[in-house]
């Protein structure tokens, strides 16, 4: 069967090859279930893992197959299998299990282990491919209703889990009634976080660099309620001057600069949560004297989140049900730029490069 690979460490190896089709036995103990892949989204992660930056084969390869975002339809499930069965609609979480306490009681997520296990981003085959198996523990149902949103399951757990994060962390407070919220960056993840930071009621500005005239993330923002903001003619600090400094920022912008300077805008009592994976090498001048004390002074959080266990996706799908229903024909405006087929591989990363693309997709297979 069809797939899109690339050879880890090799810039620019995007390609099409043959690979055989999954073994549903390959999972023991019956919990195996063969997913015939409908759409798998790509998104900077597969952009960066085809420069080289990062991302490794599996043992034994010397390829590895991208993608790790995938919608897909159940064909077939082992005899100990009770959650889904054949013609679901279903997601699958990116990370599996390594060996640390967090891995064995389902929290791979935050497993304590510099060496992680990523479905098509290190060290396991991702979905850019016509099946996939994997265990029934990391296969998310999806609803009928939704499929034209399936492939953001993976994005929206991204942010059903770091928005979690903040809130748990912020019971350190006893108190924590956050009003305001600044989403750093409108792609994707930006505009997931804006809807799902709305749904609960706060005051949410999304800040990209684009200006917002005639500008489709701009619109979408303001149908979920928010406030677009351009920093193309502002700082973060006249921002924060104008419309009140953010009890909460989810920096999504994928620039390590922009996220040390969401530092010097944080209200007191505050969380900074990191979203973004970068694989560069910038270097980025701070005040660190000045950051040091507020944040110290101003009891402050920062924290790091990356992708989510099956509870998260869970979270996030459900948001994308209220989302659709309360803010109908909004979500679906995301799906900006299909590509109908693995063979028109070549337009993927020229697309990514594309700052007007939201969400790129390929289309795999009829749902």
């Amino acid at each position: 069967m069809k797939a899109l690979a690339v050879h880890p460490g090799t810039a620019h190896s995007l390609h099409l090859r043959e690979i055989a089709k999954p073994d549903l036995d390959s999972i023991p103990n019956g919990r195996g279930v063969l997913v015939k892949v409908l759409q798998v989204g790509v998104d900077a992660t597969d952009q960066e893992i085809n420069e080289a930056l990062y991302g490794n084969a599996p043992e034994g390869d010397d390829y590895l197959v991208i993608g790790h975002e995938v919608f897909g339809r159940v064909e077939e499930v082992g005899n100990a299998v009770t959650h889904v069965k054949p013609g679901d609609y279903v997601a699958c979480t990116v990370r599996r299990p390594g060996g640390s306490i967090y891995d064995h009681i389902g929290r791979s997520d935050i497993t304590s282990e510099e060496v992680y296990y990523e479905r098509g981003i290190n060290l396991l085959h991702g979905f850019m491919t016509e099946y996939f198996v994997d265990s029934a523990d990391f296969i998310v149902k999806f609803p009928e209703s939704m499929v034209k949103i399936g492939v953001l399951s993976e994005p929206v757990s991204v942010c059903a889990k770091a928005i979690e994060q903040a809130y748990i962390a912020q019971q350190r407070l006893q108190v924590w009634e956050p009003k305001k919220a600044w989403v750093m960056g409108a792609g994707q993840i930006g505009l997931l976080a804006t809807m799902m930071l709305k749904l609960k009621n706060l005051d949410v500005c999304t800040i990209a660099r684009s200006a917002a005239t005639n500008n489709l993330k701009a619109e979408i923002t303001e149908q979920f309620g928010a406030r677009y903001i351009s920093t193309q003619n502002q700082s973060l600090e006249e921002i924060a001057q104008k419309h009140g400094r953010p009890d909460l920022i989810i920096e999504a912008t994928g620039n390590s600069r922009i996220a040390f300077e969401c530092m010097n805008t944080l209200n007191l009592n505050g969380a900074l949560v990191l979203t973004s994976v970068t694989g560069g090498s910038r270097r980025t001048e701070i005040e660190s004297d000045r950051i040091n004390l507020e944040w110290v002074l101003g009891n402050k959080l920062l924290l790091g989140s990356v992708n989510g266990n099956f509870r998260h996706f869970q979270e996030g799908i459900a948001a994308l049900a209220l989302g659709d229903a309360m803010y109908p024909g909004v979500i679906e405006r995301l799906l900006t730029h299909p590509i109908d087929g693995m063979d028109h591989y070549d337009q993927l990363m020229p697309l990514l490069s594309d700052s007007s693309a939201l969400k790129v997709f390929v289309n795999i297979a009829q749902a």
